[in-house]
């Protein structure tokens, strides 16, 4: 045991900081190898075990290289700049911060002798590293009808017909934009949007954990049966959300239920006595041992083993996702439990996390940032909260969100960049097209229900990024598909009229949230409180609480029992 302590020390691993570069110069110019894993990885916790136990490759990183270890969780400039990489990511620069080498996965210790003894010997750039092509941001926010068409067909052929989920490779997991926009497709006729929903919800079943609930990150080997057992916050929250609302278009028990297990993983399992929300569940038991044996065992079984690290780090944005999912769960289903966990993490979340001005910090202190994941994610928490009880203060922290986002990220180029800054050590600043995805559906439903313009702005900002032909072209289209369709068309919006605490009026309230719409638009409107924010209907004075839906330019007759609710939506949403 000392001996194996030993040679983890042998390895001086430094932090990445702003002056990473500087330190390299002055210890002769070495190399900067920078270690970007997560906490929760398999084969980290390999290259850990195995490569960075090598006594030949610490002498090396001894000698001539400077060695900086970075969860990449806890960094999202450096996991955003890097995670097409995936983890353990490993990058070799140069004392002036020139990339040399990007390396993805797990290296054996002969595999990184080699890699870093090549670097010693030429140090520059290699093949790996290719030059970043110039983003032609697009004149218009809306995407072309020829893109539109050309992008609809790939998102058509990267779907697998016969096992479900979409993508490149030999993993399988829930495409969380590719599934919503199926759903969205669906919802307007179009059965074969359906089947890939349907398919790829079954598939996704495989990887729901049946001891313990939670989603298992992916399934490798080209099927649904051979998985890796970390549970990421991400998954869970966005596989939670999915299923909560394919179980309520759907009509399937089953996804409803595996939303419900989902959940009940969060709560036992990666819940902080406060209430706010952990990052993930480690996939191994015994650092550097596969967890297939542990995770087939039953629950009385695991528990007399141990429990799988969690990492207790409780981040912004991370709470931001599990509220989103949270909430959606409540609306399809009306569990009171599961809007109660939402709540209590974002009044922890606000109390700690909170920055002045609206905005989000990542963790209780930040090496870098502030990081718009962070402001993002909960921005989008308080809209989907404030749909889902009808209270404005959850609008006007949405909006107070935005007006931080708008304020620290936005530059002179569309879209928004991942940090509000440059990044660490001064390499360039990055935009993730996942994050400008999330910014333009978050600024655009905002601004339906705000009527704010600069919200709208920035919806469209995002978008100009995301139609750049080299961005919207790249890898699963879904997200940017989803997108477009938001800014150009209003969502159903669907209206309750009636005291809240009638009730009646919360019936109808519980019925409305639970029609099955990706995009919508739910308001609670409490004459005692005055008219709605962005009133573009007048509402008659009705003698009992009633719902109102109004779709493009169409309203519904008010429903006065729940049961009606979804009748008079899809009556209003019909083909004139």
């Amino acid at each position: 045991m000392l001996a194996t302590l030993a040679l983890a020390a042998a390895i001086a691993w430094q932090p990445w900081t702003d002056d990473v570069f500087q330190r390299a110069q002055k210890e002769g110019n070495k190399l900067v190898l920078l270690d970007l894993e997560a906490v929760w990885c398999h084969w980290c916790h390999v290259m850990d075990e195995v490569t960075y136990q090598d006594p030949k490759v610490q002498a090396l990183l001894a000698k001539k290289y400077l060695a900086v270890k970075v969860d990449q969780d806890s960094r999202p400039d450096l996991s955003n700049r890097y995670e097409d990489y995936g983890w353990p990511a490993t990058i070799i620069f140069d004392a002036k911060g020139q990339e040399l080498v990007k390396r993805s996965g797990y290296l054996e210790p002969a595999s990184m002798l080699k890699v870093l003894q090549a670097v010693v010997d030429d140090p520059t750039p290699g093949p790996s590293v290719k030059p970043v092509a110039p983003v032609a941001f697009a004149a218009s926010p809306f995407l072309p009808a020829a893109r539109k068409v050309q992008l609809k067909k790939d998102y058509e052929d990267r779907f697998d017909g016969k096992l479900g989920s979409w993508g490149e490779g030999k993993q399988k997991f829930l495409d969380w934009d590719s599934t919503e926009y199926s759903l969205a497709l669906a919802l307007r006729g179009d059965a074969a949007a359906e089947r890939r929903a349907r398919l790829t919800f079954e598939g996704e079943l495989n990887l729901l954990d049946p001891a313990w609930g939670g989603v298992y990150q992916y399934s490798t080997d080209g099927d649904w049966k051979h998985p890796h057992f970390e549970k990421i916050m991400q998954y869970q929250a966005e596989n939670m959300r999915l299923f909560a609302l394919g179980g309520a278009q759907l009509a399937e028990p089953r996804y409803t239920a595996a939303a419900q297990a989902i959940f009940g993983f969060l709560h036992k399992f990666l819940r902080s006595p406060e209430g706010a929300f952990y990052v993930s569940q480690d996939a191994d038991l015994v650092q550097g041992e596969h967890g297939g044996e542990f995770f087939a065992l039953s629950d009385v079984q695991r528990r007399a083993r141990g429990i799988p690290r969690v990492d207790q780090h409780v981040y912004a944005r991370e709470n931001g996702w599990a509220i989103q999912g949270l909430a959606q769960l409540y609306a399809a289903t009306g569990d009171a439990a599961a809007l109660e966990d939402a709540t209590t993490a974002v009044k922890w979340i606000q109390a700690h996390r909170g920055l002045d001005g609206g905005g989000f910090r990542h963790d209780d202190k930040d090496a870098a940032g502030p990081f718009l994941g962070d402001t993002l994610a909960m921005g989008r928490a308080f809209l989907a909260l404030h749909a889902a009880t009808g209270e404005r203060a959850y609008l006007l922290l949405a909006a107070d969100a935005a007006g931080f986002i708008r304020k620290t990220f936005a530059d002179k180029d569309p879209g928004f960049p991942t940090v509000a800054k440059a990044p660490a050590a001064g390499l360039p600043p990055t935009r993730l097209r996942d994050e400008n995805i999330a910014a333009a559906r978050f600024f655009n439903l905002l601004s339906r229900y705000t009527g704010a313009k600069d919200d709208r702005a920035a919806a469209e900002s995002a978008m100009r990024y995301l139609a750049a032909p080299t961005i919207a072209d790249r890898f699963i289209t879904a997200g940017v598909l989803l997108a477009d369709a938001e800014l150009a068309d209003a969502p159903v919006h669907i209206v309750i009229v009636g005291p809240k605490d009638a009730p009646e009026a919360k019936a109808l309230q519980l019925a409305a949230l639970a029609y099955p719409a990706p995009y919508k638009r739910a308001e609670w409107w409490d004459k005692r409180e005055g008219p709605l924010p962005n009133a573009e209907v007048q509402y008659p004075d009705v003698k009992k609480p009633a719902a109102f839906a109004c779709t493009g330019n169409r309203c519904s007759l008010p429903a006065f029992k729940p049961e009606d609710i979804r009748r008079r939506i899809d009556a209003i949403q019909a083909p004139q």
